[in-house]
């Protein structure tokens, strides 16, 4: 087994379902681009790599291509889909209206103090990881943050609802770290989102998550011309050019 998916198969619970590790362990491994855009999946393969029977697998598959993640192509076999520039526009869309109006809440009903320091404890942790430029454990620590911040407001399903259309915008904010976007930038957006919930301003807060939201906007154009092959603009223009 690659050593990245053991390492990611070894960061899953146990105590979840085969298939669930292996959704998991797989969707990671995309976003992060172990798997790269374009590469084909082997059921079988998978299935011994991981030992499990190639049920669990299939079924990975199917929520994979839910997610937009992989194309399963009849008779032909399961392919990583390149990177959908729609997809992840829409996707940061969207989170961005869900996370402002979580970071405006978060401002207007105040969080108490030991969740300001857990918050804060994720940012200096994600300072950490600058000098060792710690891109892995900085996109968790990411993760973390966001997620703590719904949850503390009381918003499981907004969170639920940003996991299920972020995987295309996640893979192009794994590709943008450091050099598009570097970590100590994001931190500091986030440090900005904290104080201001801290001090109580809504607006602020609001608008601090949202210039944080639209940093990849700024990032996008330039990863699309360093990363031409992962993305499927480049692949349709790429195919007509040969017709």
């Amino acid at each position: 087994m690659n050593k990245t998916l053991q390492t990611l198969w070894q960061e899953t619970r146990e105590s979840d379902s085969v298939r669930q590790r292996l959704y998991q362990v797989l969707r990671q491994s995309i976003i992060r681009m172990v798997l790269e855009p374009g590469q084909a999946l082997s059921e079988k393969e998978l299935a011994d790599a991981f030992a499990v029977s190639r049920q669990p697998v299939r079924e990975a598959f199917i929520r994979l291509s839910e997610a937009g993640l992989v194309e399963v192509r009849p008779q032909r076999g399961t392919y990583v889909v390149r990177i959908s520039r729609q997809a992840v526009l829409e996707a940061r869309f969207l989170r961005e209206a869900v996370e402002v109006a979580i970071a405006r809440e978060a401002a207007e009903k105040g969080l108490a103090a030991p969740v300001l320091r857990e918050l804060n404890e994720l940012i200096e942790r994600q300072r950490g990881c600058i000098d060792p430029a710690d891109h892995d454990r900085f996109y968790l620590l990411d993760e973390a943050f966001h997620r703590t911040l719904a949850l503390e407001v009381g918003n499981t399903m907004a969170w639920r609802v940003i996991e299920d259309v972020k995987a295309q915008l996640d893979r192009v904010r794994y590709l943008s770290v450091p050099d598009s976007t570097p970590i100590a930038k994001l931190t500091d957006q986030h440090q900005a989102v904290v104080t201001a919930i801290a001090a109580r301003q809504p607006e602020q807060a609001a608008q601090a998550m949202a210039a944080h939201q639209r940093e990849i906007l700024l990032s996008l154009p330039e990863l699309e011309r360093r990363f031409p092959t992962m993305f499927e603009t480049t692949a349709v223009a790429a195919l007509l050019a040969e017709t």
